[in-house]
């Protein structure tokens, strides 16, 4: 299963994929974490020791351009690059599970269809995974990354959001941009919700109920300030997490 999550900058989206990710590992999954955030922070997120050390796929530029088969001043790409080996080449192991960082892409020349993003989308779109390995990837913040087209291949995608005006207007845009590329299964999420007015104002906004909501908690609060991985706060909010669990595991 592939799951995405995005949302508003700010919203928590690292690190409630980060104690899924943890929870998935417990149940006996074999999970593999990709950040394509543009400002990549789930290797501190879930405790990775010295993730400067992390070599991110989208700093290999020149590997890109040559793996999409497209020369400087071609307006040419190949939309099928090989991509099998990036798997064992840019992926760490921590604590049994898999991590990748895409990283920071920056083409202002190219557009969306820029050899880079086909490189990447490539990636995402070709795995292929049996019953018990989930694919999880922490998108950027906003709703860029849906006009590139990155995680039209995923099965689920999260979409967190704060008991705000701006989260949830954020929210359901990203929504009506997931749907427009093709994803069928877009879930909201609420996070930092305080009380029952929280939640009311976060299930009446989005016009629909989110299929969790997380507290809004002083130990993430805590271990983010101390520097100590955030994905730690899993046993307060395991509830939380086997309930988006429980509502994916209803699709196919």
């Amino acid at each position: 299963m592939k799951i995405a999550i995005s949302g508003k900058g700010g919203v928590g989206k690292t690190t409630i994929l980060a104690m899924l990710a943890i929870r998935l590992r417990d149940l006996g999954g074999q999970v593999l974490v990709i950040d394509a955030d543009s400002s990549p922070h789930m290797a501190q997120t879930l405790g990775v020791t010295e993730p400067e050390k992390i070599i991110p796929i989208a700093e290999m530029r020149e590997m890109l351009i040559e793996r999409s088969g497209k020369t400087d001043g071609s307006p040419f790409y190949n939309i099928n690059p090989r991509v099998n080996d990036l798997m064992s080449r840019f992926m760490v192991e921590h604590e049994g599970m898999n991590l990748m960082v895409l990283g920071a892409i920056e083409t202002g020349d190219s557009g969306c269809a820029c050899a880079e993003n086909t490189v990447l989308r490539r990636l995402l779109t070709t795995l292929l995974l049996k019953d018990n390995q989930y694919v999880l990837i922490d998108m950027e913040a906003g709703v860029e990354h849906l006009g590139r087209g990155t995680v039209a291949g995923v099965d689920h995608l999260l979409v967190v959001s704060l008991p705000s005006r701006s989260g949830i207007r954020t929210a359901k845009k990203i929504k009506k941009l997931a749907t427009d590329v093709g994803i069928k299964n877009i879930h909201y999420l609420g996070n930092r919700v305080e009380n029952t007015d929280d939640r009311d104002f976060l299930s009446q906004g989005l016009d629909q109920t989110p299929i969790a909501f997380f507290p809004d908690s002083a130990r993430v609060r805590k271990l983010e300030r101390k520097g100590e991985p955030t994905g730690k706060a899993l046993e307060e909010t395991v509830a939380e997490i086997n309930r988006i669990l429980t509502a994916l595991s209803a699709f196919p």
